[in-house]
């Protein structure tokens, strides 16, 4: 398959990857038991996201030029992309966990069912940095030819 030979596929691939198995040893190392829903899921240590699109971003430069076209849209992609994580899904987590008290509080007496929202949506800037700084290693490490 010829897009198994395209490095700007496959190293921000193997960059995500790398990110969400770095997420589960993270958090096996925080809580000592083994939480394989990190392996899949959004937020933690080191972000995906920002792994995943850093990396794309570096291998279009590296490939294309850093001066041109396809190299700025994977650019504003990644800019998108590394904003949401910090930011908006950020805040939705926020929001989440304050939601779950309230219906904590409200199921304690029963007057709701307990359904929970998922909190861990988003991203600190710190685990944003580490997601970009992992894909960028990927990037610049992988083989072009």
């Amino acid at each position: 398959m010829l897009m198994l030979r395209n490095p700007a596929l496959i190293a921000p691939l193997v960059a995500w990857a790398t990110a969400q198995v770095l997420k589960f040893v993270v958090d096996y190392i925080i809580h000592r038991r083994p939480d394989f829903t990190r392996l899949v899921n959004p937020g933690g240590m080191p972000s995906s996201h920002s792994s995943l699109v850093s990396s794309m971003s570096v291998m279009v430069g590296r490939i294309s030029g850093w001066g041109s076209p396809i190299f700025a849209v994977a650019s504003v992609l990644s800019l998108i992309v590394l904003y949401d994580a910090a930011g908006i899904r950020r805040a939705a987590g926020r929001q989440a966990r304050i939601i779950n008290r309230i219906v904590d509080d409200l199921y304690r007496k029963h007057r709701v069912p307990e359904e929970r929202l998922r909190e861990l949506l988003g991203h600190t800037p710190l685990e944003v940095l580490a997601g970009v700084g992992l894909g960028a290693a990927v990037a610049f490490g992988w083989p072009l030819g």
